[in-house]
């Protein structure tokens, strides 16, 4: 046996007695052409046994090394999966070799063979024989029971076989001094490989060598044992079963294993199992309860157990397990750590034994547990009280609230008062105040005086209730004593079963098998079961490592004891922090109220703060300033908290409704408009062209919104006749027309501009629910459209330049609606992106073209420099937002690289940008000639844009959301620019509007990613949490299933939660997976999306493509909402979905995630991801919860995957 290698599946071995040359004869076997021997796995072993003979040891040893390349080139090109180990006899010992063979003579029981019918050799000479038992052959060695001794005569193969054990069979054959065996053998269960061993494998494909540590997984087989403790639950259910088959587990049943637990021999063996006669003799063995005393004996030696344990209790029956050097795993010794709680049986079954419990009270109890009045009279509802808070305690309170009853609790630890509470029960306390959890979360043992004042607790709860569970446990330790005899001993009935969990063995077992086989999976590496010690679920859980003690683990290292030199005078050398400086904080808080530091607790002040809004006042030119710095702080503080009012499933409605309203640029455009039938001036081209793009603004912008929130319309929703929002609008029309006509109302105009800036707000409010936000809609149309007559009533144009104003408006609002009815919804972001350029080339367009206009009036103008102000400032924020949304179109729409390109020096590049832009500001003013400052605004509108190129190309894909929402903000500032530039107050307030919209979302989404807005827009890594040191290596294997089993889960789940991500979108999966949603919840399963507000490009776009599939927006849940679900839910599917459900977000401080809220899908039994491979998603972090136990990874293009999973649904439907 080569100790080196460890065992394989299917060997044929040789072994050569006597030194002497082999003749060819191993190149002719290795050659050979047989179907069974195709079959065979080939180990060599050479052994010079005696010196004798004419040949040299050298020569046999180099005649063997080149016989075994031959081998390996038959077994690739056949594509066999076959094992090849080549001895490199050169570098052993002699007694090395012979120390190998003597471990097969010391412990022929390790080892079985089965023979095998037939080998076909090369010279055509046919070897045949029945299955025969032999005995030990003299001066031999036979491994196990069964072999064929196989010797060469005359060129001839002749076999030897002798009869039962006990029986000499020998085969004496001596050709110059030459004898050999062979042993052939095919599937056999064999000994794990000891740990550490390295292995050569051919896996069936190119590539032959690879290397693993342990025993291959195939080689390992497992059977159940029917329990001999009265016991009615199995080890495994045939679904567990099924998932070890699938991994390469040879699994073996005992007969009728699974009879008392509803589980059929048929059906283990429909899944791939075997159904057989003997538990003991095999590598690994699974059960529920400790062996018994007599079972001892049976185990084969250097055998693996899995099962409950609790070594403190029974250590003397595994000392008796010791000297068979077999590994033993407790599954009650599982650390309850986040990572084994898909492996923590003993929850599994407390949660089983807390249901059964409260049936069997119900059993011997007599009445209803719901109270009820009846013809009969009153029925009070019983009351039931449980002792302990765990996983046992709080399902038994469960079930008896579910049946009706009052429920009252108690637990020692106080971190369990909200869940009792949680579960409608009371939750009982005692005076005495001392704290009752351990360090691992369970209860531990307390005072003498805390337990009088329990026994005091429960003597009166005893009076007062009907019922009291029982289910305090202290793990390691005697359970407490918590109710007295005097409280108890008359009267009462006592049902005392200690086999709770198993009087539902069905479901106990099918726990059960999940957690052992999950657990089972865990330990070692893909197909190979390897026992790390370095694994912290390994080591809490592992007895005994071949014969040796390992229980108890060591303590973890944050609960490691620490030694200090002077632990005493560190106590007394501690200082408590100092109080907080009342005095200091409310003196920092007035001085930031009073200079703007930090405004975000009183967002109605300007940025300056209360002695910065009236420095304004000083600098002031006149009464309209002042006047529209208060509209401005109004529409900001309106808009602040109109926004924050909306929905986050109509965010992506609440981006192309800013759009549209930010198209009232065609204001400034409007105003500029001059000449006749078409401009005739610098100024009035570019207010021509600015209205024209500002009403593709419009138009385009209304219409996606429609678009999108006809989708969230449910068939369930009451008929709407949003056309009759007509009336108000021709109110509004027919009012100022009349007003604006006879013109001897000259407020008519202001107050049209009131009334359109009031329904721009209720646009945006309208969204803050899905009942109004196509109200929402039709309001911001009635604002925009009023807006643009008040401002055509106001210049009263001539005929021929209203005609030029007309076809800018047909043509740019028919280019707008068509661009908005065509584009997909997946596509939603690149035309958000698009409009916002168009806002800030407008934006440019306009303010070179009011100075060009209003030049010859800045020298009597009071209010000139505010005007030059606002025109340089809205310059420069619309040279920012035309490139930064162009760059941002580019890699949406794939025309750029959406990776982020990081510019050497691009933070002073950025930096350079800006000083120029000062300088060119100063210049603005130093020198007040037309042609100088037409130079500086041409000068800040390249600048401006090549930063935003700059600053956008810097920042990634998965940062879109980000840079959208912020350039929708840039937009709205580059519109109140524009008011005051104009002295137009319905600018400033849908500026102010828009600008506080894309800076709350912008808020949101960089709070969303636990980064600061400042990180996100220079480009920068990593979160507000991210430490210094170097991020967690991800290890483990992934586990692989195909669409079947898919299914299969879906149809087990009853509560299911889907969590899409962008992969969806790219796919365009959101219909088969709809109408699976449908067909799900029609067979009554509970199914639920859970959205993370930065999945997908934009702020809600997700909501936005459930919705066009049909998904109602109530089944769409946001992270806050569904994110305590998960640990209640049965399936999770993630489908696209990478970075926001990235557990080293919470795990690791060092990872560039750290602390990012992500969506806890691990928690869950079990989840599904559906991705196109195991890559990293845009934040280039590895995902941890891909190599989970309880996670499956489902592998392919998403939309073809959910077209699989739908069709074949309906075929189990």
């Amino acid at each position: 046996m080569d100790q080196e290698h460890g065992v394989r599946t299917t060997d044929l071995w040789m072994w050569k007695s006597v030194s002497g040359p082999l003749n060819g004869r191993i190149k002719r076997l290795a050659a050979a052409r047989g179907s069974d021997l195709d079959r065979f796995l080939f180990f060599i072993l050479g052994l010079t046994m005696e010196k004798s003979g004419s040949s040299s040891s050298s020569e046999f040893e180099e005649e063997l090394e080149n016989a075994c390349p031959v081998l390996v080139a038959n077994t690739v090109a056949r594509r066999k999966r076959v094992w090849v180990h080549q001895v490199n006899l050169k570098r052993k010992e002699k007694g090395e070799l012979y120390h190998l063979v003597k471990e097969l003579k010391e412990h022929p029981s390790r080892y079985e063979i089965s023979p095998v019918a037939s080998l076909v050799l090369t010279d055509s000479s046919q070897l045949t024989a029945d299955s025969q038992h032999l005995g030990n052959v003299s001066q031999k060695l036979i491994v196990g029971t069964r072999a064929y001794l196989v010797g060469v005569q005359d060129g001839a193969w002749n076999v030897a076989s002798g009869g039962g054990p006990g029986t000499s069979a020998t085969f004496q054959y001596k050709r110059q001094g030459v004898q050999y065996l062979l042993c052939a053998r095919e599937t056999v269960q064999l000994v794990t490989a000891r740990q550490g061993q390295a292995t050569t494998a051919d896996t069936q494909g190119d590539t032959l060598h690879q290397t693993h540590c342990g025993s291959p997984k195939r080689s390992l087989a497992e059977r159940e044992e029917r329990q001999l403790w009265n016991c009615f639950r199995v080890a495994l259910s045939p679904a567990a079963a099924a998932t070890l088959v699938k991994k390469g587990f040879n699994v073996q049943v005992e007969n009728g294993a699974g009879a008392l637990a509803s589980f059929r021999d048929d059906d283990y063996a429909a899944v791939g199992a075997r159904v057989t006669g003997n538990a003991y003799d095999s590598d690994i063995v699974l059960k529920v309860r400790q062996p018994l005393e007599q079972e001892v004996t049976k185990f084969r030696e250097l055998s693996t157990l899995i099962s409950f344990l609790y070594p403190a209790q029974n250590k003397l029956i595994i000392d008796q397990l010791v000297p068979k050097s077999m590994t033993l795993f407790g599954m009650d010794c599982i650390p309850r750590i986040s990572r084994a709680q898909v492996f923590d049986a003993l929850s599994s079954m407390a949660n089983v034994a807390g249901y059964r419990a409260v049936i069997e009270a119900a059993n011997h109890f007599g009445r209803f547990f719901g109270g009820q009045i009846t013809a009969a009279g009153k029925v009070p509802p019983a009351k039931v009280l449980v002792i302990g808070g765990g996983v046992a305690g709080l399902a038994a309170m469960a079930q008896a609230k579910h049946m009706g009853a009052i429920v009252r609790g108690f637990d020692t630890r106080s971190t369990v008062r909200e869940q009792v509470e949680s579960l409608g029960a009371e939750f009982l306390e005692v005076e005495f105040k001392e704290e009752g959890e351990s360090a691992g979360g369970y209860g531990k043992e307390m005072s003498k005086e805390f337990i009088e004042a329990e026994h005091a607790l429960f003597a009166r709860q005893a009076r007062e209730v009907d019922i009291i569970i029982t289910t305090a446990l202290i793990p390691g330790k005697k359970a407490p004593t918590l109710l007295l005899k005097i409280s108890v001993h008359k009267d009462v009935i006592h049902v005392g079963l200690t086999d709770l969990a198993s009087r539902l063995p069905a479901q106990s077992s099918t726990l059960y098998g999940n957690n052992i086989s999950k657990f089972l999976l865990s330990i070692g590496e893909k197909e190979h079961f390897y026992i790390n010690l370095e694994d912290e679920v390994v080591r809490g859980s592992i007895v005994l490592h071949e014969g040796k003690w390992l229980w108890p683990p060591p303590p973890p290292p944050s609960m490691a004891p620490t030694v200090a030199a002077a632990p005493v005078a560190a106590v007394k050398d501690q200082v408590p922090p100092p109080p907080p400086n009342y005095f200091n904080r409310t003196l920092t808080d007035s001085l930031i109220y009073t200079v703007g530091e930090d405004n975000t607790r009183l967002m109605f002040l300007p940025p300056q703060g209360i002695g910065g809004a009236l420095g304004l006042g000083l600098v002031s030119p006149n009464h309209a300033f002042t006047t529209m710095m208060t509209t401005f702080s109004l529409a900001g503080l309106v808009g602040y908290h109109t926004v924050w009012g909306v929905t986050p499933a109509l965010h992506s409605p609440l981006m192309s409704v800013t759009n549209a309203i930010s198209g009232i640029t065609a204001v400034g455009g409007l105003v500029l408009m001059g000449g006749a039938y078409v401009p005739g001036t610098v100024p009035q081209v570019l207010g021509s062209t600015a209205a024209f793009i500002s009403f593709i603004n419009i138009f385009g912008g209304f219409v996606v919104t429609q678009r999108m929130l006809d989708m969230f319309k449910r068939s369930s929703d009451p008929p709407e006749h949003n056309y009759l929002y007509t009336i108000p609008l021709a109110a509004f029309m027919g009012t100022y027309g009349y007003g604006a006509m006879v013109g001897d109302y000259p407020e008519i105009h202001s107050m049209a501009y009131l009334v359109s800036s009031l329904c721009c707000v209720g646009a945006l409010a309208g969204l803050s629910s899905q009942k109004t936000a196509r109200l929402g809609n039709c309001l911001g149309i009635i604002g925009v459209s009023g807006g643009i007559a008040a401002t055509l009533g106001y210049l009263g144009p001539t005929n021929p330049v209203l005609a030029q104003m007309a076809g800018c408006m047909a043509v740019g609002g028919a280019i707008g609606s068509t661009i908005a009815k065509r584009i997909e919804i997946t596509d939603l972001p690149q035309l958000v992106a698009a409009f916002h350029s168009l806002v800030g080339l407008a934006a440019v367009l306009t303010c070179v073209g009011t100075y060009i206009h209003e030049f010859p009036n800045f020298a009597t103008d009071p209010a000139a420099n505010v005007v030059k102000t606002a025109t340089f400032l809205g310059t420069y924020i619309g040279g920012v937002t035309l490139s930064g949304s162009l760059v941002a179109y580019g890699k949406l729409q794939g025309v750029l690289n959406s990776a982020p390109w990081l510019i050497p020096g691009r933070h002073q590049i950025n930096l350079g940008l800006g000083l120029a832009n000062l300088g060119a500001m100063s210049w603005y003013f130093m020198e007040p000639t037309l042609n100088n400052g037409v130079s500086m605004l041409l000068t800040t509108s390249a600048l401006s844009t090549i930063m935003g190129v700059t600053l956008t190309v810097a920042i990634g894909a998965a940062d879109m959301p980000v840079v959208i929402t912020v350039l929708n903000s840039y937009s709205g500032w580059a519109l109140c620019a524009e008011g005051f530039m104009l002295d137009n107050s319905l600018m400033t307030i849908v500026g102010a509007l828009i600008g506080s919209s894309g800076a709350i979302l912008s808020y949101i989404m960089c709070k969303a990613m636990n980064r600061s807005l400042i990180n996100v827009i220079m480009g920068g890594f990593g979160t507000s949490s991210t430490g210094k040191g170097k991020a967690r290596e991800i290890h483990g294997e992934h586990t692989e299933v195909n669409v079947p089993s898919v299914v299969d889960m879906i149809l087990d789940a009853k509560n299911i939660i889907i969590t899409p991500g962008y992969g969806l979108c790219v796919a365009k999966a959101q219909y088969p997976i709809a109408e699976m949603v449908s067909l799900l919840k029609k067979k009554g399963k509970k199914v639920r999306f859970a959205v993370h507000p930065v999945a997908g490009r934009m702020p809600g776009q997700l909501n936005v493509l459930l919705a066009e599939a049909g998904v109602p927006y109530d089944d769409v849940l946001e992270m806050e909402e569904i994110n305590d679900d998960f640990p209640k839910t049965d399936l999770v599917l993630v489908i696209g979905a990478n970075d926001t459900v990235n557990s080293a977000a919470e795990d690791d401080p060092n990872s560039i995630i750290a602390g990012m809220p992500v969506l806890r899908v691990w928690a869950a039994e079990q989840v599904v991801v559906m991705k196109r491979s195991l890559g990293v998603g845009y934040a280039a972090v590895d995902n941890p919860i891909f190599y989970n136990p309880n996670t499956a990874m489902l592998l392919g293009d998403a939309k073809k995957t959910c077209d699989a999973l739908l069709n074949t649904l309906k075929e189990k439907y």
